[in-house]
Order: structure tokens, then C-alpha cells, then sequence
């Protein structure tokens, strides 16, 4: 698809802005500041000589004490070797740099917690997750990023069975728990339900395969999706299948995307630019639900979409069009809650509350302060608006209580929410 002069202006000036602004006064955009005064010689001897043998000979007597005496239970730490970021692909796990500093942004900013970002060069999976067990005793918590599939979905499991600290795979899940809430918003909205929907799934990736395993988990129906890769529909009859993609093959003789959207309920994209055609969508079922997540250019432009079809609801990727599918709503309060309650992992019933928080947040008014924020007379609840804003100071104060109280009743919390450990702004 090629670009006007103008979209080529526009995409020379923002990556001039944004180079300049990764570069300058300082660069880079996550530093390290203290928390305790160092005004005094009294003050660096409590910091450091002889001060700080009193905390290491409590830490080495009870290990949990290392929560009470250092940064560890607000520190997460953000991991990646550079296979698939963001949509430029494998360039390296330097190169991921500036990504995973912008995740520690996103984390300080919206929830408050402190982050160390990793770039780990490693050849294989064995590596790199041999690199993260040795430095997790370092973290509260750890976020994967930008790790290609299939990779992704062995080196999550070794590191969420080998360690005792959340480990999760943002790009995977966290993509799932938006989608979820947006989605159940999204068929209420259109008078259907989950379990009954027929839902095509496009792009078998970490995000997609995720997202049908929680929309299961959810109550969805597993014999009413269908996913697809480059090659077609995932069926078991399909052989060469790896166990990701073997765990959401269905019976089935649909075998093209063509023939998978025939009569769909729900269509979730996370593939491709313009891989869904108008005649795709005419022949969805009536009322359907659009993610076309594919960013920045979506599988359908809503525009395309709105014009052959004005009974459906539609999400996409970018901040320019209503219902942005945006992992900032999750992943920062999912982890505040997890830490708040020193958590041990974060599990399907965490990532469920999360889901159901956000559902639920979006039908709420909507403050005077997020309209001001969007330059928006009203926003409310409706086929425009199926999740709060990533500007919303609701998420905050809803969405880590509904996670550590998950954790708290699926045992995999260690300490009661909330702890005497004050969240920093």
C-alpha cells in the first residue's frame, strides 16, 4: 500500500520529534532517583557502611524481608531479546532498548511502579531463560516483551514454573484481557452472548492464540473459533502444527478466511493491513463485532467498513478512531495489583478480574476531567465507546483492588491488599 506525500511528511516529521525527543536533554527516558536522603555523612552511613549490614543480615535470615527493607516489591522488571518488536520484526535485543524504556514509562506513569528494563542477547530460549532465573531474585515481578512466537510461549512457561514472582507476557495476554472486556461490551451491545458467538480469529500469534485461550476461559465456546494463520484456518487435520496452534485447532471444513467469515458473529484481526475485504464483510452475520487490531493499518479501514456496513460495532488499534484496543488499559494495574499483595504469579483468575474491571468501568459516567482530556463535549457507553481511556484516573483506583483481590482468593497471594507498601506517584 503506498503513502501519500503527505502521510510521508507527516511519518518524516514524527520520526525527526520522536528521535529528538529519545535523544534530548538526556537520552533515553527512564533514570534512577532515590527515595532516602543522603543530605548527611549519618545518612550514607545509613545507605550504605556500615549501615546497610543490618538489612542484608535480616534479608539472609528471612528472605521475604527483602520486600520490607529494599525496592523489590515495586520493581518489575522488562524483558526482551529483540525477535519481534513491535512491527519491525527481529532487529535485536539493543535495539528493543528504546521499547522496553517505554514500557517503564507507561508502568511509572499510570501505576506508580519502578522498572529496570533487560535486553538479553541470547541465541535460543534455553538462554534467555536461564539469564532471567538467574537476576529474578532482583524483581517483585517480570514483564516479557517483544519475544516472537512460538519462543514465546516456552520461554513464558519455564519462567512462570521456575519462579516465585509474576512472570507474564504482555504482547500475549495483556493483548487478550482488552480484547475481552471490549468484546463483551461490544455483543452485549449487539444483543449476543459469548458462549454463542461465532468468532474468526486472524493471526495465530502470541496475541491471538492468547486471546482465544482467555475468551474460553470467559465462557466462550471453543467449537466457535476459528483461527487462522498465513496458511488458512487451523483445522486438526492440518498437519505440522505446532502445540501453540494445535491447542486452538477445531473440526472443522472451512478452510479460507472467505469461508470463515461467512456468517461470523465476531471477527478479531491481529495480523495485517487490508486483509479483510468489503465482500468478507457483508457476509457476516447481522450485528457483527470488527477488532481489526492490525496497527497502523488495520485489516479494514473503519471507514471502509462503516460504509458496506452500519449495524457493526468496530475496534481498532489506533487512537485516531473510536474503541482503541490500547494494553496500557491492563498490564500497568494488573501488576500494581500483583505486587500489592506480593503475589506469587498472575493467574487466569487475575486476568479475568481484570477483564471484568474494565468491562464494568466503561459503563460508569465518564469524569468531566477525561472529557476535558479528549476535547469531548460527552462520552459514554455505547457502540463508540466499550472501554474507559487509557486517561481515565478510575483505572487505578478499580482495577488493582479487583486484581489482589483475585490473587488473594486464588491463593497465590502472600500478603494481605493492601500492603503498608504506599504506591509511589
Amino acid at each position: 500500500m503506498s503513502q501519500s506525500p503527505d502521510t510521508q511528511d507527516a511519518d518524516f516529521s514524527l520520526n525527526q520529534a520522536a528521535l529528538e525527543y529519545h535523544a534530548q536533554p538526556i537520552p533515553g527516558k527512564i533514570c534512577i532517583a532515590l527515595t532516602k536522603p543522603t543530605a548527611t555523612q549519618r545518612d550514607l552511613a545509613l545507605a550504605y557502611s556500615p549501615g546497610v549490614a543490618a538489612p542484608v543480615r535480616k534479608i539472609a535470615e528471612q528472605a521475604d524481608d527483602a520486600y520490607k527493607y529494599t525496592g523489590k516489591g515495586n520493581l518489575v522488571a522488562v524483558i526482551t531479546d529483540g525477535t519481534a518488536v513491535l512491527g519491525l520484526g527481529n532487529v535485536g535485543a539493543l535495539a528493543g532498548k528504546p521499547v522496553m524504556e517505554g514500557k517503564g514509562v507507561l508502568f511509572k506513569h499510570f501505576a506508580g511502579i519502578d522498572v529496570f528494563d533487560i535486553e538479553v542477547d541470547a541465541d535460543n530460549p534455553g538462554d534467555f531463560i536461564d539469564t532471567v532465573k538467574r537476576i529474578a531474585p532482583t524483581f517483585g515481578g517480570i514483564n516479557l516483551e517483544d519475544i516472537g512466537a512460538p519462543h514465546c510461549f516456552e520461554i513464558e512457561q519455564a519462567l512462570i514454573e521456575a519462579l516465585d514472582i509474576p512472570v507474564f507476557h504482555d504482547d500475549q495476554h495483556g493483548t487478550a484481557i482488552i480484547i475481552a472486556a471490549g468484546l463483551l461490551n461490544a455483543l452485549e451491545l449487539q444483543g449476543k452472548t459469548l458462549a454463542e458467538a461465532r468468532i474468526v480469529v486472524l493471526g495465530a500469534g502470541a496475541a491471538g492464540i492468547a486471546a482465544i485461550h482467555l475468551l474460553i476461559e470467559m465462557g466462550a465456546t471453543a467449537a466457535n473459533i476459528l483461527a487462522l494463520d498465513r496458511q488458512g484456518v487451523i483445522h486438526r487435520g492440518r498437519e505440522g502444527l505446532h502445540a501453540s496452534k494445535q491447542s486452538v485447532a477445531v473440526d472443522t471444513d472451512k478452510r479460507t478466511l472467505a469461508d470463515a467469515m461467512d456468517g461470523a458473529d465476531v471477527f478479531i484481526g491481529l495480523s495485517g493491513p487490508g486483509l479483510v475485504s468489503r465482500e468478507m464483510l457483508a457476509s457476516m452475520a447481522a450485528k457483527p463485532v470488527v477488532f481489526a487490531l492490525s496497527n497502523p493499518v488495520p485489516e479494514i479501514r473503519p471507514e471502509v467498513a462503516h460504509a458496506e456496513r452500519d449495524d457493526l460495532i468496530m475496534a481498532t488499534g489506533r487512537s485516531d478512531y473510536p474503541n482503541k484496543v490500547n494494553n496500557v488499559l491492563g498490564f500497568p494495574f494488573l501488576f500494581r495489583g500483583a505486587l500489592d499483595v506480593r503475589a506469587r504469579r498472575i493467574n487466569e483468575a487475575m486476568k479475568i478480574a481484570t477483564a471484568q474491571a474494565l468491562k464494568e468501568l466503561a459503563r460508569e459516567p465518564v469524569p468531566a476531567e477525561v472529557l476535558v482530556a479528549y476535547g469531548r463535549d460527552a462520552m459514554a457507553f455505547g457502540p463508540d465507546y466499550i472501554l474507559p481511556t487509557p486517561l481515565d484516573p478510575r483505572l487505578r483506583e478499580v482495577l488493582p483492588p479487583a486484581v489482589a483481590q483475585a490473587a488473594i482468593d486464588s491463593g497465590v497471594a502472600r500478603a494481605p491488599w493492601p500492603l503498608h507498601y504506599p504506591p509511589q506517584s
